[in-house]
């Protein structure tokens, strides 16, 4: 603090301590004004599933995950929404997070002579962790209190959530050379994303598509553009040309209930966005029911040629045709899009450096929230089955066992795992994930995209949210949307306990027919 201003406050810089003052209850806190970064509206924030009450969840500032914490949950006061005058303090001590408080009153200045240590730390209420006491030398209302109460805001964070055991930093080998050894162990067959384009389904491999996203709102339009060309939107910083499949593959008009999404891939070295119709799901194909595409479909000048192979799934009843998107264009098409379109090929924004490691995630909804699984964890994304055979005795998270391609599945309720009211919407999923113990089915609330991050983007959980660290392995902070997606371990979606529980119905069953 300047002289002048500890001469105006009374006294030297020595003698004197700031304070920020707020209040939370009915009682007057502070803190030093140096454990202070600033102060801000209570955020938006992400909830977490099962966190601990003081938890209100992470919240993106400027770029970096923070933790949000409740000072009235730790103080053990019931829950109680957030007023008009409710702020959040960015504390800039060993354990960043953003604490919410009722009010804010400003800062203070106290005497050093003043401020009382031995007698804060014995009249210490239940939750507080009191580092001193002063009395209050001003004429603005504190709620009719008398003193201002330090906080020790690190010791009562500690005690709320305890420390984390140091977790390494997500890293290129640690994260995305375990996804490449996971699925290359597993060898299961080629990995497909499948979509609807004008009443048939369709597919791309899954390592030649970077994301899958919702139709943007805004598309810039191109003049005099071929119908192909819907025009150009804004993509983590690139411009990437939309494309329509319909268009591509000879459809015409347009599907008024489609729910679109947008298909990120380069194709002959530039980003570009085919928009389907709509998503179907993620599947592992088997090599051996793979078969090129006829002759006769080869020879046609329309939208068949454009199909490289097809699928046969499910015992032949659902063919998918595979796509290989260099045969989505003539070379004097693609000339002409660069063209029009003002993107280069060369672009350095319009795709990831070749030496840029990233990870993929698929991305759904439970509740309001986002959350990202490792696709090398996922098998499959499908409809909610309408039979699942209910299991006596079972706990209220597993809704049963379903048949799905002759293997018996447990049937697990996210919604109910993480502890929120039913909801019967009817976007809903069946994700098949694969931990290192376990294969079951997760019924999530919705499956929104694909993505693919770059390391460097992926955080790690902060520190302050306890156990949920195990479950909540890193953050996709996507700022240029608001939003982030909570990366999940698979092999940490189910407690011990109830991995033992899933264990004994496995062998309960496992000569038994379901069906």
């Amino acid at each position: 603090m300047p002289d002048d201003e500890a001469q105006a406050l009374g006294g030297s810089a020595e003698a004197r301590q700031r304070f920020l003052m707020f209040v939370g209850g009915d009682r007057c806190y502070a803190l030093p004004a140096q454990e202070v970064a600033e102060v801000i509206r209570v955020p938006a924030v992400a909830r977490l599933p099962k966190s601990p009450k003081a938890l209100m969840g992470l919240a993106n500032l400027r770029g970096s995950v923070v933790a949000v914490v409740s000072l009235s949950a730790i103080l053990g006061h019931p829950p109680a929404a957030v007023g008009n005058a409710a702020r959040a303090i960015i504390l800039s001590g060993s354990s960043p997070a953003a604490l919410v408080v009722d009010a804010v009153k400003g800062l203070v200045s106290a005497e050093a002579a003043r401020i009382e240590t031995r007698q804060g730390e014995l009249t210490a209420d239940p939750g507080e962790a009191l580092a001193g006491m002063f009395p209050i030398d001003t004429e603005e209302d504190v709620a009719g209190n008398e003193v201002v109460r330090i906080l020790d805001i690190d010791k009562m964070l500690s005690r709320e959530f305890g420390r984390a055991e140091a977790r390494p930093a997500l890293s290129t080998r640690g994260t995305t050379a375990l996804m490449r050894e996971d699925a290359e162990d597993r060898s299961e067959g080629l990995a497909l994303v499948t979509f609807e384009v004008g009443g048939q389904e369709y597919a791309l491999p899954l390592e030649q598509v970077q994301e899958i996203v919702a139709m943007p709102a805004s598309v810039a339009t191109v003049p005099r553009a071929d119908a192909v060309l819907l025009g150009i939107v804004a993509h983590r910083d690139s411009l990437v040309p939309l494309l329509s499949l319909r268009a591509l593959l000879g459809f015409s008009g347009v599907d008024t209930s489609a729910r679109e999404k947008v298909i990120v891939t380069p194709i002959g070295g530039m980003l570009v966005g085919l928009v389907a119709d709509r998503m179907r799901a993620v599947i592992r194909a088997d090599p051996d029911l793979i078969e090129p595409s006829p002759p006769m479909l080869a020879a046609r000048a329309g939208g068949e040629s454009r199909i490289a192979s097809m699928f046969r799934a499910e015992g032949g009843r659902r063919l998918i045709s595979i796509l290989s998107p260099d045969q989505l264009f003539r070379e004097d098409v693609m000339r002409w899009l660069q063209a029009s379109s003002g993107v280069a090929v060369s672009a350095a924004t319009a795709a990831l450096p070749d030496n840029t490691e990233t990870a993929e995630f698929l991305v759904f909804q439970v509740g309001a929230e986002s959350f990202g699984l490792p696709i090398s964890a996922v098998d499959e994304v499908a409809r909610v089955p309408d039979r699942i055979f209910r299991v006596p005795n079972a706990p209220e998270f597993l809704e049963g066992l379903v048949n799905f391609r002759g293997e018996v599945l447990p049937v697990i309720d996210q919604r109910k795992r993480f502890g929120l009211a039913a909801d019967d919407g009817g976007g809903r999923r069946l994700v098949v994930v694969r931990s290192q113990r376990h294969r079951a089915a997760v019924i999530v609330d919705g499956v929104s995209e694909l993505l693919r991050a770059p390391m460097d983007a992926i955080e790690p959980a902060p520190e302050l949210i306890g156990g949920l660290g195990e479950l909540v392995h890193g953050v996709v902070n996507l700022t240029d949307r608001g939003q982030m997606v909570l990366l999940l371990a698979a092999d940490e979606l189910l407690t011990g306990a109830e991995h033992e529980l899933l264990e004994a119905f496995a062998t309960a069953t496992a000569d038994q027919a379901i069906l």
